[in-house]
Formats: C-alpha cells, structure tokens, sequence
C-alpha cells in the first residue's frame, strides 16, 4: 500500500514521462500491464501509482521500493528492461528518486 510519511522507510521513484496526447492511454496501458506482469512481483516493490495529466502530455509513475537497492536491481532484469524500452520508445522520461520531506493534511 502506497504510504506517504516522512516516518515511513521507502525509497520513493517519480518518473515524469512526457507523451504526445495521442499516445498518453497507450503509455497509461504499458505502464498498468508491466506493474501486473512484472514490478508486483519483484523483491522490494511496495506501490506504483500512474497519473495521467489533463492536457494529455504527461504520464507520472509515483512508485515505491523498499530500498534503493531493490530499486536499482529491477534494471538486471531482462522482463524490465522490455516494459521500459517500451515505454521509452512512446515517451521521454525524467525520472529521480526521493525522500518525503513533508506531509499535510486539512
């Protein structure tokens, strides 16, 4: 389950992938198929969250590892590298990974 908590031990991916509008639901599809087929089931995986922007153009994937290290070793595996090849040939990506420096809620 996706937890956003500065007390909570994950590390936290947000990959921007910008996508002409055309290809925005074909990106969104790619990115569901390769989270059920493949990230789920991989040591270290906790969540992955796919937002598609309004204006078409952008894909974000908020996904969260265990570790960095868990993070790091899906890019060995062949199956990942597939799914990603093929995302990267729809888009671009600008992807980091991160820390929760802050929540807040009303």
């Amino acid at each position: 389950m996706t937890t956003i908590d500065t007390e909570t031990d994950v590390t936290t991916l947000i990959n921007v992938f910008t996508v002409v509008p055309e290809r925005q639901d074909e990106l969104v599809d790619l990115l569901a198929d390769a989270t059920e087929e493949t990230m789920r089931h991989l040591p270290g995986f906790v969540s992955a969250n796919i937002h598609r922007s309004r204006d078409g153009e952008r894909v974000v994937n908020y996904a969260q590892w265990e570790s960095e290290a868990d993070y790091e070793a899906i890019f060995e595996r062949p199956d990942v590298r597939e799914h990603m090849d093929g995302a990267l040939e729809l888009a671009t990506a600008d992807y980091h990974l991160y820390d929760v420096a802050l929540t807040d809620e009303r």
